[in-house]
């Protein structure tokens, strides 16, 4: 498994033109809770392995997750699109629905669906 860094980032956010310091917390990231998170969420769109074949389909179709596209992503950049949504995409934003440290552990879980 990729072992998962996170660091500090600075990101331009669209729309803003500011910059801001995106962190994890001092929060453990926990692959466990994050699997269970994304089988209770984020497996109606992803699907059981993450490749965007779940039950909902969506033009532009789900991201898959284990592409090299998603996988090469920087942390913060996955974060974000978790956290605020991916605009022209279903991908809400899910702020409202999980805290930042659920956030990063579905993401130290999505780390792992990378191919071997």
């Amino acid at each position: 498994m990729k072992s998962v860094l996170i660091g500090v980032v600075i990101l331009a956010f669209a729309g803003g033109g500011g910059l801001k310091e995106l962190t994890a917390s001092s929060h453990e990231q926990d692959v466990v809770s994050g699997r269970v998170i994304y089988s209770t969420i984020c497996i109606r769109c992803h699907g059981i392995d993450g490749k965007g074949e779940g039950q909902m389909k969506f033009t532009p179709p789900a991201a898959d997750l284990t592409s090299a596209a998603v996988q090469s992503k920087l942390d913060a950049r996955l974060f974000k699109s978790v956290h605020d949504g991916k605009s022209n995409t279903a991908m809400g934003a899910w702020r409202e629905v999980l805290s930042d440290d659920e956030i990063w552990d579905v993401l130290a879980y999505v780390r792992t669906l990378a191919p071997q």
